[in-house]
């Protein structure tokens, strides 16, 4: 009888926790595996966009870092930075 109560007690508390699972940190989960596989993929040449808002081409490619190349300046980020590949170095554009 009071194992019946406990247990009456904790499921809402249990219910809760699996729908913040579901909702919000699968897919933060997810997100973040889609984000890192995109940052390990990097290749020379790419247009890329960093978390600053900064566009710029793929220069070089080291193993923590990458050198992106705007206008005339080669700069250095972490490759965690990479926001976004806008485009893809061997990719035809198109609209």
């Amino acid at each position: 009888m009071l194992l019946m109560e406990t247990i009456v007690a904790l499921l809402p508390m249990i219910l809760i926790f699996v729908v913040f699972y579901f909702l919000l940190i699968r897919p933060q989960t997810k997100r973040q595996k889609e984000v890192q596989a995109m940052q390990n993929a990097l290749e020379r040449g790419d247009s890329v966009v960093t978390i600053g808002g900064l566009h710029g081409v793929v220069h070089q490619i080291e193993d923590t870092h990458v050198v992106l190349k705007c206008d005339q300046s080669l700069l250095r980020f972490n490759r965690s930075a990479v926001a976004e590949v806008v485009k893809k170095a061997n990719a035809s554009f198109e609209e």
